[in-house]
């Protein structure tokens, strides 16, 4: 008999089909909040009424905001939201915006409880758990699918090694989250269907990790098919909201294996694409996924068909299954769609074979050769 456990992180609420607003401001009366630091996409705050429709229902509550987050979340952003929420002291952090805006929320987080105000101070932190309880917690309206908002780790780029780095705490997540089809309207088509493909990569690697259980197993089957559904429709009909929250909703599914056991080599190789090469979190797992999978079949093909199930396809095998969703997204399949060239493929590879996410997939990968098979299957459809 196999013994095992399984942690939840402290999420206290999850609610859905609130405003963003609304929501904000009823938990921050909730907590008698004075001080509400909000975080926010640029883009947002230029081009919608969402973060200034928060700002006027805060009134005095209102103390700060900062839009200069950026792709990846670069260490220089997140220290300058760090120093100013430093200033302000908020008593609550409000993010509305995407993985990139609430990773770097997360981390800052981490900068007011242990006075970090220096970037030394906070590369000592790098990779590095931490025990103690947050001094200030969020609430997390995500506008993308990419699921950092149910995840304990920040992950950030260090722009000088172009490496991604990761911050942990146990409760660097979402106290509240609230699921706002509404706000997701205004998210580009590209970036919320890509983020979407970073959460069933999420999904199936938390399915087929070596140290799954039923539980994540279960979710992540279910996540697939709210994905199949609500992601074709919303290709369909941007304008959908029940196709908008049933996508939201499904993130919350797929997440439950972040975190808790090892993601594989798509995950692991993706971060590379990233760091090295500039691709967006989404498109790394549109290409790297179905990649994945098919290199992974050599052991673990028994428990790959209901994956394809759960997407709507029993006729397929997953890598195939996967593949069918992105191309009903028009979604990238190739390293050359996102800007890879042959030139970089090596030293990515290279890299591959000594990252710790990378080590943690099924199939070992144990050498460079490994991952150039890997990237050669990348490299076409």
């Amino acid at each position: 008999m196999e013994a095992g456990s399984y942690r939840t992180v402290p999420v206290e609420r999850v609610e859905w089909g609130v405003p963003a607003a609304k929501a904000i401001v009823a938990d921050a009366k909730n907590r008698d909040a004075r001080r509400v630091l909000v975080v926010a996409s640029a883009t947002l705050a230029r081009n919608t009424s969402i973060v200034s429709e928060t700002k006027g229902a805060l009134g005095e509550r209102f103390a700060a905001l900062y839009d200069g987050c950026k792709e990846h979340s670069p260490l220089d952003t997140v220290l300058a939201c760090a120093l100013l929420a430093h200033d302000v002291k908020p008593d609550l952090i409000a993010t509305i915006g995407g993985g990139s805006h609430i990773d770097t929320a997360k981390i800052v987080q981490l900068c007011l409880t242990h006075d970090i105000r220096t970037m030394d101070a906070l590369l000592a932190y790098t990779n590095k758990p931490t025990t103690e309880p947050s001094v200030v917690r969020q609430i997390m309206v995500p506008t993308t699918l990419s699921g950092a908002e149910f995840g304990n780790l920040g992950g950030a780029l260090d722009t000088t090694k172009k490496l991604k780095t990761s911050f942990i705490a146990p409760d660097m997540v979402g106290r509240v989250i609230a699921l706002d089809p509404w706000a997701a309207t205004h998210t580009p088509e590209w970036l919320w269907l890509s983020t979407a493909i970073r959460s069933v990569d999420h999904a199936i690697e938390g399915y087929c990790a070596l140290r799954s259980n039923p539980f994540i197993r279960g979710s992540a089957l279910h996540a697939l098919r709210l994905f199949a559904q609500s992601l074709r429709r919303t290709k369909a009909d941007p304008n959908d909201l029940d196709a908008r929250l049933m996508s939201l909703q499904a993130v919350w599914l797929a997440t439950s294996g972040l975190a808790r056991v090892p993601m594989g080599a798509s995950h692991g190789i993706g971060y590379l694409l990233g760091s090295m090469g500039g691709v967006p979190h989404g498109y790394t797992s549109c290409v790297m996924l179905p990649a994945v999978l098919k290199w992974n079949a050599a052991v673990n093909v028994d428990i790959q068909p209901p994956i394809a199930d759960a997407l709507g396809r029993p006729d397929l095998s997953a890598a195939d299954a996967v593949a069918a969703l992105l191309d009903d997204l028009q979604m990238p399949r190739t390293l050359k769609d996102v800007g890879i060239g042959d030139d970089l493929v090596p030293r990515i590879a290279e890299q591959a074979a000594k990252s710790p996410a990378v080590a943690n997939n099924p199939r070992p990968v144990k050498t460079p050769q490994d991952a150039l098979e890997i990237l050669a299957l990348a490299s076409r459809r």
